[in-house]
């Protein structure tokens, strides 16, 4: 009974005489029956919680077992523990431990949502035991592992070495294997990298004997870690959605995004307005960057849904205004991308090309159009300054022309504009006054 005193007095239902079989309710004392039985289930109910369930307002929970995984609020801290406000009469209590980061510094405060797992429930501590993770230095050897193995609770170990197959560990005193298919999400090249990292792991096997026999997994929990982080992003998908990522792979054909659990693909075509290059010549494995969703697909079977990524998107497109910053007859200097049997495609800016024609080529190498390919005058990565010639920004086409070229066609035309302008001037003779006058004063001239 609760300590708030006695309870209170309820007048059973009226009863029907007993039969051979047991006493029989029928109509309405079947009814009161089951009112009495509601009534006395909420009464032991709350009054098992005493003043502590009635002070803090909390709602009855369903019975906590060794092994379950709760979730809670951090009530308060002291030197040691971390008690647990888990919505029932008790609370849960952790070790201050329990909470440290690498760095030894305790990861949560008073207020903070908490996932702990259950270990002992109304121990000589009293209250209702959690643990985050076992194994650790203080660990009390075989005992603590083989609990963290039946109630799947993970375990810290320090990696020590690299061993046929996979890696060894060291947890709470005792050596354990984890296979190097189970290291990470994705496949290991060199598990060196590990060796003399604390990681965390989950048993998978647990055999005693005249030696213990430990195998470790530390995939299996990162998938579950993943599938919660994917719910979330889940949640945010929709096309057009601008999302940061981690660089997670890299292809021939494009990059894998880490979106938090949940991986998109970047294609290699999406990278910029440049034309297409490999992967590793914009990004590295681990980058952060920000995508945006093009695209969504339903998976079929086992399969996700495929997520198609941007980072051109994202960008300006540098034709946009093409005619304002690259204007008809300006010259600029550019780099030969490819050269084709028609021509050869210059970059003149990031994201803009243009063609310089196999006759603009022919003609400075004075072959008369005879030049068979663009190979034979240029190569790519070679520097050439060219002039726009012809835009079309609907089509993202341009014509240009070799600078050297062009200005010799241009003082070409100039001269021949001069003397054209010359030629149609009208020639001026004079009056035949003028020239009477001139011959008197040449035969004066001579007279003298």
């Amino acid at each position: 009974m609760s300590s708030t005193g006695s309870p209170p007095t309820v007048k059973p239902p009226h009863k029907n005489k007993s039969t051979a079989s047991g006493p029989a309710f029928t109509g309405q004392a079947a009814d009161e029956s089951a009112d009495f039985a509601a009534m006395l289930a909420e009464f032991e109910g709350t009054s098992k919680g005493g003043d502590k369930a009635a002070g803090r307002g909390r709602a009855q929970t369903p019975r906590i077992t060794v092994g379950q995984e709760v979730k809670g609020r951090v009530l308060s801290m002291s030197r040691e523990s971390v008690f647990i406000d888990l919505g029932g009469k008790d609370d849960g209590i952790l070790t201050l431990d329990d909470v440290r980061g690498p760095d030894g510094e305790v990861t949560v405060h008073v207020g903070d949502e908490i996932v702990a797992r259950v270990v002992e429930i109304d121990g000589r501590s009293g209250g209702i035991i959690l643990r985050r993770m076992l194994g650790r230095a203080d660990a009390k050897g075989t005992q603590e592992l083989r609990q963290a193995f039946e109630i799947g609770l993970p375990i810290e170990g320090l990696v020590s070495g690299v061993v046929k197959g996979g890696v060894e560990v060291q947890v709470a005193g005792a050596r354990a294997f984890c296979p190097i298919s189970q290291l990470e999400l994705r496949h290991v090249e060199d598990a060196a990298i590990f060796v003399g990292q604390k990681l965390r792991f989950k048993i998978t096997r647990f055999e005693e004997g005249r030696s213990l026999n430990l195998v470790l997994s530390r995939r299996t929990l990162l998938e579950a870690e993943a599938q919660e982080r994917a719910a979330e992003v889940r949640k945010k998908l929709a096309v057009g959605v601008v999302l940061r990522g981690k660089v997670s792979a890299l292809k021939d054909y494009g990059a894998f995004v880490d979106l938090g659990g949940i991986e998109g693909m970047l294609h290699v075509s999406e990278l910029s307005f440049q034309r297409a290059r490999h992967p590793k010549d914009v990004l590295s494995v681990g980058q952060d960057i920000e995508v945006q969703v093009i695209k969504l697909e339903a998976g079929e079977g086992k399969k996700g849904e495929r997520i198609s990524l941007s980072l051109k998107s994202l960008a300006k497109d540098p034709w946009s205004e093409v005619e304002s910053d690259f204007p008809l007859g300006s010259q600029h200097s550019g780099t030969v991308m490819r050269c084709e049997d028609f021509g050869a495609f210059i970059e003149i800016a990031p994201g803009v090309e243009g063609l310089l024609h196999i006759s603009e080529l022919a003609d400075a190498q004075g072959k008369g159009g005879k030049l068979r390919h663009a190979k034979d005058a240029v190569s790519p990565g070679e520097k050439i300054d060219v002039v726009v010639k012809l835009i079309d920004r609907d089509k993202r086409r341009m014509a240009l022309e070799l600078a050297s070229t062009s200005n010799a066609r241009r003082e070409e035309r100039a001269a021949i504009a001069s003397v054209a302008q010359q030629s149609s001037a009208p020639q001026r003779f004079g009056t035949f006054g003028d020239l009477l006058a001139a011959r008197l004063n040449a035969a004066k001239a001579n007279k003298k």
